[in-house]
């Protein structure tokens, strides 16, 4: 009998790959013989990692040091209300083992840094990035090129994806752009919303996820053309899609190592709109003037869907309206304002006090998060 490196029940599994022309049985054993990374187990590495499961690569490694919260599942379909407040890797290596019982999968829970990217990445072929936040993507960018390994890019935000594939090395040996070429810099802080904070249609990580997907799967077989040098743009509202060329920038400083990215993205610490700018305020101490009586003015800067999901006794003010409401701000005692995590509230407090010279204003530190972990549990979290 030929030996052909798989069990009968992984050739019957999977079958329908091998019975593809182009892909067959070498494909498969690409897929097997391959080490993928995937970054990041939420709402784009859920699909990543199942359709990665599923299909057969080899060595799977996950990172990811967050636990599972209820907002999580309305798109991360790798957990369930069970897996609510556990370790999103520990609850995805389960689910993925029942999945596939042929797979070798590395468990990394801890955050990725500077200090432990390049030993972790390494270890493995190509790495597909499903993370949410500047500083990761560039960390895991830079040392994707000074490893030399393919980097699957994903992101999302509210209705519009994008995909790409950087730093890959075509058959020819042309090495296509990376994630600087792209963005050089980024932007800055505060400018682009999370996905927490701008919110994100529950299907398109599935979508953007699985396209991830099938890119690691071409750049691991050599089936097809990957991403490289392009940009997959999908708009879920309209369904249209674009692909955008990528050139490389000839004078792009080079990347030489890594460096602090938290710091680099402008993201050390409390939100730069409120570092030594904004006076603050704590929800224990808000709480504290309620019991109280004290006589004091709370404004809400949210948006008028969000005051419905949750509301602590603010007046509503949206930050884009702001200015149309001066004249009811008072000038004569404490005024505190809050949205979702401070951000914007510290936005509309700068604002106001660069234009109208506002003395008595604080920011509530946290926002409405913060006030129903620490006071009011029964404050929906969204």
């Amino acid at each position: 009998m030929v030996n052909t490196g798989f069990s009968k029940a992984e050739l019957e599994r999977y079958s329908r790959h091998l019975i593809i022309p182009s892909f067959n049985i070498a494909g498969q054993r690409k897929l097997k013989e391959a080490k993928v990374l995937v970054v990041g187990t939420g709402g784009l590495g859920a699909p990543l990692l199942q359709y990665l499961t599923a299909a057969g690569i080899g060595t799977i490694g996950l990172v990811d040091y967050d636990v599972v919260d209820e907002t999580n599942l309305q798109r991360q379909v790798l957990f369930s209300v069970e897996d609510i407040g556990k370790s999103k890797v520990r609850a995805a290596e389960k689910r993925l083992k029942a999945l596939n019982p042929h797979i070798q999968f590395n468990t990394h829970e801890i955050q990725l840094t500077s200090e432990n990217a390049l030993e972790i990445i390494r270890e493995y072929d190509v790495v597909a990035d499903g993370t949410d936040n500047f500083p990761t993507r560039y960390l895991v960018n830079d040392a994707c090129v000074l490893l030399d390994k393919p980097n699957v890019y994903g992101s999302i935000f509210r209705f519009d994806g994008q995909v790409s594939v950087f730093n890959y090395t075509d058959p020819k040996g042309l090495k296509g752009p990376n994630y600087r070429d792209l963005f050089p810099a980024p932007p800055p802080p505060g400018l682009v919303p999370s996905c927490a904070e701008g919110g994100v249609l529950g299907v398109l990580p599935g979508i953007v996820g699985s396209l991830q997907a099938s890119e690691v799967i071409k750049v691991v077989t050599g089936i097809g053309e990957p991403l490289s040098g392009k940009l997959f743009l999908f708009d879920a509202l309209t369904f249209e899609t674009r692909t955008v060329n990528i050139p490389k920038d000839p004078g792009r400083e080079p990347i030489t190592g890594l460096v602090d990215y938290e710091a680099f993205c402008g993201e050390t610490g409390a939100p730069p709109e409120t570092i030594g700018k904004v006076k603050e305020i704590s929800v224990k101490d808000l709480a504290s003037m309620k019991t109280k009586g004290e006589d004091f003015q709370l404004i809400d800067v949210r948006e008028p869907y969000e005051f419905e999901i949750a509301q602590i006794g603010g007046t509503l003010m949206p930050l884009n309206e702001i200015e149309e409401h001066v004249d009811k701000i008072s000038t004569d005692k404490t005024v505190i304002f809050h949205c979702r995590t401070g951000i914007r509230s510290a936005k509309a407090i700068k604002r106001l006090e660069k234009k109208f010279g506002f003395t008595n204003f604080y920011n509530l530190n946290g926002g409405i998060l913060a006030y129903a972990d620490e006071v009011d549990p029964s404050l929906a979290k969204y």
